[in-house]
């Protein structure tokens, strides 16, 4: 079979069929170009049998040639591992919206479990009702979800209180940024409602941390919490009062 050769007479080499198919993968790529350029130099050795004189007086044009088919060997195989790389995988089709949601999609969901609550900053702080609160409404982790029995409900079993910055507002009067305490729930379980805990302070529950196996209610701010505000820990309403003189 004749090959194919250039301006000065020279047969041109063209890369083997075997790299035009690549396969993604760091390893893959090492071995490609390992066996590339291993064949590329026994293309140059056999390239053609010429003398010894010819061959040194010629050997340039042949290594540029060659060289050349190398670096386009090397440019294919490099934009196509680019183009496997950053080919698009199809993600799942999206639910339109008369799609049915399957059963354990729907009862994973419903599970009792932490959860990102909007909790109105009044519903936890129901005396201050003469401040307007920025934001009125803040995101807690709390428990929520369905236990599948009337008797049980879902519970905390674990607890921790977060500091939150917010504006506080009285009309007509001031505003200022205070730092302000709010309980997260951190484990969840299903538990039995009966005897249900009683609140420790239906007015002010949030001072109160409650657990919800023994029901014994203990204060939210320590009495630290209170110091550094120059105040007191009062221990039976769990409120930071003012120093008696």
């Amino acid at each position: 079979m004749l090959r194919p050769r250039d301006q000065h007479g020279f047969a041109i080499t063209t890369p083997c069929p075997l790299f035009r198919e690549v396969l993604a993968g760091p390893l893959v790529l090492l071995l490609l170009l390992l066996l590339l350029l291993l064949l590329q130099t026994s293309c140059l050795r056999t390239n053609r049998h010429i003398g010894l004189l010819d061959f040194k007086r010629r050997l340039p044009l042949d290594w540029i040639s060659n060289t050349m088919n190398f670096i386009d060997s090397l440019t294919l195989l490099f934009l196509t591992l680019s183009a496997v790389k950053s080919a698009h995988i199809p993600k799942e089709p999206e639910r339109g919206p008369h799609a049915v949601i399957p059963l354990m999609e729907v009862y994973n969901k419903s599970l009792c479990k932490p959860r990102e609550l909007l909790v109105e900053i009044m519903q936890e702080y129901p005396e201050e009702v003469e401040h307007i609160f920025i934001p009125s409404c803040v995101v807690l982790t709390r428990c929520a979800g369905c236990c599948n029995d009337e008797m049980m409900q879902c519970m905390p079993t674990s607890s921790y209180n977060v500091t939150m910055e917010i504006k506080r507002i009285k009309p007509q009067r001031q505003q200022n940024d205070i730092f302000m305490s709010f309980t997260e729930h951190s484990a969840c379980e299903c538990s039995l409602c009966e005897p249900c805990c009683e609140h420790c302070s239906e007015r002010r529950k949030r001072l109160f941390v409650q657990d919800p196996t023994t029901c014994r209610c203990s204060c939210k701010h320590t009495d630290e919490y209170c110091k550094e505000r120059q105040l007191e820990l009062n221990e039976r309403t769990c409120k930071c009062d003012k120093p008696r003189r």
